[in-house]
């Protein structure tokens, strides 16, 4: 007897010998008054056996015939070895076996035999939380798509989203995803709306170094790699840079670039914007739109972006910086070119020292030495460079040569024989020793 089966039996022995009554018995068990009469009549005349269910012991009507199971059992093995549960159950078709995917899974699995392709075990997945405050999270990427329509070329649009808000704080088209972009994002993030406390991004060289790349000496001497020119840069701001695990996980950004690829299509086509420039002017002129219409509040009121300190420089931040050696002559080499340092009141020469190249984003170049921008300026031109310049070089005109002159033949020189001479040393030796033998 089942649980509920011994409560049943249990309460009707009370009800039996009077010590309830039927009205508490059906509020005990769940049951009409009208029902319980029924059970114990039926409990009276027959006993435990009215309360066990009918269909106790009996096969269903829609149980698969053991034949049928030996069957499948059989092709699975056989004739079918080695498919899996879908493509088998396929195939139990075309043999007349019209069973269901399940079912043919079924009867594997209690006969020991597995798919050979065994799909991965479901992985519980929930939503995440927004950050309660502005400016808390912001999630980055880029987008390449053909923005400008099927016939357009590919541009991709650098931007992100504030995961608190769902506001798109700026965004710019680029012909690629680089570093300057993403430096130029981020820069008009900052100087807009303030420097937020993380940032969410993927797993792009833009932001993280390779595992797989070769530390330089310099790296090993300090004991670890050093950042890429983004990841410099958020650790000057103080970011906190999050790396995800896989697309899903910034799956904020990953939806606005569906809404986008749908929406600003469209807008760019309505504008007729055919370059890359249009492109950004449309999208700037937009964007306010867009935020009107899908910006959601936040949970909690104000904002977490932080002020830029004070006597903040952003041309010494928001750049690209190389370390390079200063020449006996003053100079730094730089992109092919060679930059000239002038004295100052700190120092009279320079040669020997190690300095900076900075590399803004405007294309402009600084050399800085300590913190402090030195006075640089386009070095005079080596003259080979000169020379170069002028085009190629004539050579002077050279004097006709003389004709050859026909030289007699050499005299025949007689070839030496190739026998040994009479007084040959090895013609002083026995015949019998020649031959390695002794007479």
């Amino acid at each position: 007897m089942s649980v509920t089966e011994q409560k049943r039996a249990w309460v009707l022995n009370r009800v039996l010998a009077g010590e309830w009554t039927q009205g508490e018995a059906a509020a005990s068990l769940g049951l009409s008054a009208r029902q319980v009469r029924r059970l114990r009549a039926a409990y009276a005349e027959e006993g435990v056996a009215a309360l066990i269910h009918g269909n106790r012991g009996r096969q269903p009507a829609h149980t698969l015939a053991a034949s049928v199971r030996e069957r499948v059992v059989e092709l699975a093995t056989g004739k079918y070895a080695g498919f899996n549960h879908q493509h088998l159950t396929e195939k139990l078709a075309e043999e007349g076996l019209g069973l269901g995917r399940t079912t043919v899974r079924r009867i594997r699995v209690a006969a020991g035999v597995s798919s050979p392709r065994p799909r991965r075990a479901p992985i519980h997945r929930t939503r995440r939380e927004r950050r309660p405050q502005a400016g808390m999270l912001l999630q980055a990427d880029g987008s390449r798509h053909r923005w400008l329509g099927p016939d357009g070329p590919y541009l991709t649009l650098i931007g992100g989203i504030d995961d608190a808000t769902g506001e798109v704080p700026w965004a710019l088209f680029r012909e690629q995803e680089d570093a300057q972009g993403d430096l130029e994002w981020l820069q008009h993030v900052v100087h807009t709306h303030g420097v937020p406390i993380a940032l969410y991004v993927d797993r792009h060289g833009i932001f993280h170094r390779s595992p797989r790349e070769r530390w330089t000496i310099d790296e090993e001497l300090v004991g670890g790699p050093r950042p890429t020119p983004f990841g410099r840069v958020l650790a000057e701001l103080q970011i906190t840079c999050i790396p995800a695990l896989s697309p899903q996980a910034k799956g904020r950004v990953e939806r606005l670039w569906g809404t986008l690829q749908d929406r600003l299509v469209s807008e760019l086509r309505l504008a007729g914007a055919r370059t890359l420039a249009e492109a950004n002017r449309v999208l700037w002129a937009w964007l306010p739109t867009f935020n009107a219409r899908f910006t959601v509040p936040a949970a909690q009121p104000g904002t977490a972006y932080r002020p830029l300190p004070p006597g903040f420089v952003p041309e010494q931040v928001f750049c690209f910086k190389y370390t390079r050696a200063v020449a006996a002559d003053n100079t730094v080499q730089f992109a092919g070119q060679a930059l000239q340092l002038q004295p100052d009141a700190v120092r009279v020469s320079y040669a020997q020292a190690r300095g900076e190249v900075h590399e803004r984003l405007d294309s402009s170049v600084a050399v800085y030495h300590q913190g402090r921008c030195l006075v640089a300026t386009p070095a005079p031109l080596r003259a080979p460079t000169l020379r170069a310049r002028r085009g190629p070089r004539v050579a002077p005109p050279q004097p006709a040569a003389p004709p050859p002159v026909a030289l007699p033949p050499p005299p025949a020189v007689p070839a030496r024989p190739r026998k040994p001479a009479a007084d040959h040393p090895w013609r002083r030796y026995p015949a019998t020793q020649k031959n390695g033998q002794t007479a």
